[in-house]
Parts: C-alpha cells; sequence; structure tokens
C-alpha cells in the first residue's frame, strides 16, 4: 500500500529513534462542587520512550491511568506537568490551535469502534480525507486502498449495523490510516471482541507494523494481547510505570507484584492460593518456585543435590517460548536431609529467582 501525501511539517524526522517521549509527565483532574473539589492523580510523573517502528503496549487495570496516558499522547487531554514530545513536537502546554500540526500524524482506533452509523464503510473511511480536504477522484482511490489492505474491500457499501465486531475495528482501523499517520494509538481495541476476532485484528495491526513502519502505542488491560504483538511493554498502577521493558523481560521475570499477576493470568505456571493448598496435601515436602528458561541450569543444581540424598519431584509448573525464548516456573518438592536440601535451595537462589511455597 502506498502511502498518502501529507505536508511537510518537519515532525516526525528529529529527535532520533525516538517517538514519544514522556519525562516526568504527570496528569491531574479537579473533580467535585467548588466547596469540595479535590485533585485526582492520573498519571503520576510518567518518563518512557517510545521507539520508532515499534509497538509499544501499556498495561494496567481499571482505574490504572492507562487511557488518561493515551489521551495526552495526542493532546485529547493536557499534560499538568513534565515534557512530553510526540514527533519532536512539544505537547505539554500547547494550545489546541498549536496540536494541529502533530494531529495529522496520529492515528487513533478506539474499543466501541466510533464509526458513524449513517454512513457506509467507504464514507467512514473516506470522513478523514474530506477533512483533509482531498479531493473526490483522489479519496476514492485511498478509500479503495485502504479496505483492500484490511480485507472488506467487498463491504465498501454496507453500513456499520451490517459488519461484526471484528469487521468494524477493521473499517476503524483503515479509517485511522487514511492520513498516513506515523503513530497510530489503539485503546483497548480488542476488548469488545471475541478470542479468535482478537486475533484477526491483531494480525491487522502487525502488518501495519511490519509493512508500512507505522509505531503502534497499544493500550490494554489484556496479557495475551501484549503476548502476541507487542515489542515492549510498560505496566502501570495508581498513574505510575511501575515496570518496562521487553515483553520478553516482562514474561520471563517480572519484577513487580502488579506484573506478576498479569503474567500469571495468561501462562498459568504459578500456582493460586487454592492450588498451594492441594500442593500441600499431596506433598510433604519442601515446595519451592523455580523459574527457569534459556540459560538457567538447573539440571546441574538438582543432580549435585540427589548425589547428596536429596530428591526431586515435580509438583507443578509449564514452560512458554515467546519470540524464540524459552522461560517459565517449575514447583519442585525437595526431600532429604535438612542441611542437603538447603544446599540446593541455596544453590538453585544463586543463579534463578526462587519463592518458597508457605508452609
Amino acid at each position: 500500500m502506498t502511502a498518502a501525501s501529507e505536508p511537510d511539517r518537519g515532525l516526525f524526522r528529529d529527535d532520533g529513534d525516538v517517538v514519544v517521549r514522556f519525562e516526568d509527565v504527570s496528569k491531574t483532574f479537579v473533580t467535585g462542587p467548588a466547596k469540595a473539589r479535590r485533585e485526582v492523580v492520573a498519571v503520576d510523573g510518567v518518563s518512557l520512550e517510545i521507539r520508532r517502528g515499534e509497538i509499544f503496549g501499556v498495561i494496567g487495570y481499571s482505574g490504572a491511568g492507562k487511557s488518561t496516558l493515551v489521551r495526552l499522547i495526542n493532546g485529547l487531554e493536557p499534560v499538568t506537568s513534565g515534557s512530553l514530545t510526540v514527533g519532536g513536537f512539544e505537547v505539554a502546554g500547547r494550545r489546541e490551535t498549536e496540536l494541529a500540526p502533530v494531529r495529522q500524524h496520529i492515528g487513533m482506533i478506539f474499543q466501541q469502534f466510533n464509526l458513524f452509523t449513517s454512513r457506509t464503510v467507504a464514507g467512514n473511511v473516506e470522513y478523514p480525507l474530506k477533512r483533509a480536504g482531498w479531493p473526490k477522484d483522489k479519496r476514492r482511490a485511498r478509500v479503495a486502498e485502504l479496505l483492500e489492505f484490511v480485507g472488506l474491500s467487498e463491504r465498501a457499501g454496507n453500513y456499520p449495523e451490517q459488519l461484526s465486531g471484528g469487521q468494524k475495528q477493521r473499517v476503524g482501523i483503515a479509517r485511522a490510516l487514511a492520513t498516513s499517520p506515523k503513530l497510530l494509538l489503539a485503546d483497548e481495541s480488542t476488548s469488545a471482541l471475541d478470542p479468535e476476532t482478537t486475533q484477526e485484528v491483531l494480525q491487522v495491526l502487525q502488518r501495519v507494523n511490519r509493512e508500512l513502519g507505522i509505531t503502534i502505542v497499544l493500550i490494554t488491560h489484556e496479557m495475551d494481547v501484549v503476548r502476541a504483538i507487542a515489542d515492549r511493554v510498560a505496566v502501570m498502577q495508581n498513574g505510575k510505570v511501575v515496570e518496562h521493558g521487553s515483553t520478553v523481560d516482562i514474561f520471563a521475570r517480572p519484577r513487580t507484584e502488579t506484573a506478576r499477576r498479569f503474567v500469571s493470568s495468561v501462562l498459568h505456571s504459578v500456582p493460586d492460593a487454592r492450588e498451594v493448598e492441594r500442593l500441600r496435601r499431596a506433598h510433604r515436602g519442601r515446595l519451592v518456585i523455580v523459574d527457569v528458561g534459556d540459560g538457567v541450569d538447573i539440571g546441574g543444581v538438582l543432580s549435585d543435590g540427589a548425589s547428596r540424598g536429596v530428591r526431586f519431584t515435580i509438583a507443578y509448573g509449564g514452560i512458554s517460548v515467546l519470540q524464540e525464548q524459552s522461560f517459565g516456573s517449575l514447583t519442585f518438592e525437595l526431600t532429604g536431609e535438612d542441611a542437603a536440601v538447603q544446599d540446593v535451595v541455596d544453590e538453585l537462589s544463586r543463579i534463578t529467582t526462587l519463592r518458597e511455597v508457605a508452609a
């Protein structure tokens, strides 16, 4: 698919490989009546860099601040404090009229699709081109190109009510791509879809990223979505970014409890409280949870322990593969002389993360 023509405003050509840069950014809302107003901090001192050409996931539970974070990027919400640059353009402190140039380079798709029910599929995709002043013949050619890209050419004359949820979201993607943005913001874009349809939409987003080179910021509360397409991810809680890094690192070595909860919701490799009770009834030895993955040689430690009379049983666990790297957790029951078992625990703790299963 070819790129649409656009005005050269010098945006998205500076700041090296960084497309979006947050520097100690906060957003505070003032709520309540005049006599009882209170401040709510939705984004709290966030510093992040989103790189050119990547799919960057932002994950958090409801109220974590992730949707506010993405609305700061395109200026739908003003920054309260800190610096936020998008394509080398300082967004913080700008008036509404000053944000128009940078918004021309940003597309957005939404959870509830936000399509015009009175317009056809083609009419919805054409709408931003009309607003941008494109001539009719060029608009029609661009719409045809976009609908072919998202696999909806035969639906051009249909209305949104005649489409499935996945088809509606693909129309939303086509519309967001109409003016060839450099940055695509996807706010919970799959949370209203069933799992199969979600995968179809994520495959389209991957094509947008790989074939068109568009940077994508993906806001979600679903760790499966992050695992499917994100290169890097930030985990938010109470307005703060509590952890960020490559998707592999977050899955394989989560450092915070929030990240561990998200990872466990997908991998199921760590026993929950109910499973721990079952394990305790079935195993009388010492139970430990060990993180495993490429380069972690637990076999050597267990073999040495066996030579000193320590026996082990795999009681729970699972191994996954992401971006050609394996990782997961195994729960072992260790039995034998207390001192020898402790030596095995100490050695495992030296080479990987180990957690005791409480008695």
